[in-house]
């Protein structure tokens, strides 16, 4: 008979490679009397919990991120930013949800959703989940298109502009050139040619194959470049911004940002990076569109929780299209 005071989770108590994850038993948690119990059916495998788990981080920010989540291993030994789920129980004064609702939410950096089960406060990032998307689909729209979103707006997207966007196929991408339609913008995707075909699906108008054409030699001029994946060349790349056009960074280390700050202050460009700023009222935004049918989630692969090395291990190799999802339960 399984033991209902405990749950699976995937622990990381070392740093290093995929196989430091391990499947274990922990005590199943309580709610609070503010707090939900959430029994969660799927999350996914970020960027961010990757270097979670290896205790790495963009170049530069190694001994930063150590500082702040652990100098000899984890802090927060139990990974994952976002997750969907049905609520089990509900504490004695939650009144936004009820035992049987579909929720899904985001954790940001405080992580944790790599369990079967999770309490979280009913004012947390937490929402009701789009209705024409299974769990394992909603579990996969959180980081990508919060962080998207978020950038787009700090970069002014709007009719008529022209985008070009870096990593147009991964998980912020794919959401960005998404939105960026949404905002009735022209956007131009930076991809391999394996990937072309997807990403003019999402929307692109071009799609540039790096690996056959240099971009930076384009005539064309942009509003916005929105580097997701930390990569591009700052010193050829400016020159393709108009006169007041915006470089956006969801990622990078430091010396990119010594690049960036050198873009600011010396060649008076529009420059902006910095971290996500997630709110309930951004995901109901979401949760709009995708009912409405303008953004959706693409999952690439989706791994059982004792395969979470494995996930891992695909997202690090840099071959994913859109999210990688791990399932903590097989009957979503």
């Amino acid at each position: 008979m399984e033991n209902e005071s405990k749950m699976k989770a995937i622990v990381c108590t070392k740093y290093g490679p995929p196989e430091v994850l391990e499947l274990k038993e922990v005590d199943k948690p309580t709610p609070k009397d503010n707090e939900v119990l959430i029994r969660i059916y799927a999350t996914t495998v970020t960027l961010y919990d990757c270097w979670s788990r290896s205790g790495t981080a963009p170049p530069g920010f190694k001994f930063l991120m150590r500082l702040v989540a652990g100098i000899r291993k984890p802090k927060q030994p139990i990974f994952g930013t976002e997750l969907a789920g049905i609520i089990e129980s509900v504490g004695s004064t939650v009144t936004k949800f009820k035992v049987g609702d579909r929720i899904w939410a985001y954790l940001g950096m405080n992580q944790g959703a790599y369990v079967e089960y999770m309490c979280l406060p009913e004012d947390g990032v937490l929402t009701i989940a789009p209705t024409n998307m299974t769990l394992e689909e909603a579990a996969a729209v959180q980081q990508g298109a919060l962080t998207a979103l978020y950038f787009l707006r700090a970069g002014n997207i709007g009719k008529g502009q022209k985008i070009l966007i870096f990593g147009a196929s991964g998980g912020v991408g794919s959401f960005a050139v998404q939105l960026s339609k949404y905002f009735r913008a022209e956007v131009t995707g930076v991809a391999s040619a394996a990937k072309f075909d997807f990403v003019k699906s999402l929307g692109a108008e071009k799609v540039i194959d790096y690996t056959k054409e240099d971009y930076t030699k384009s005539e064309e001029m942009y509003d916005i470049i929105l580097d997701t994946i930390g990569k591009t060349d700052i010193g050829r790349s400016k020159k393709l911004l108009k006169k007041d056009g915006r470089y956006l960074f969801t990622t990078f280390g430091i010396p990119k940002l010594v690049r960036i700050l050198w873009l600011q202050v010396v060649n008076r460009k529009k420059a902006f990076y910095g971290t996500l700023e997630e709110t309930t009222e951004d995901l109901n935004f979401l949760k709009e569109l995708i009912e409405g049918g303008k953004i959706k989630a693409v999952i690439d692969k989706s791994f059982p929780m004792n395969q979470a090395a494995e996930a891992h291990r695909y997202v690090e190799s840099g071959q994913k299209t859109g999210q990688v999802v791990i399932t903590m339960k097989q009957d979503s």
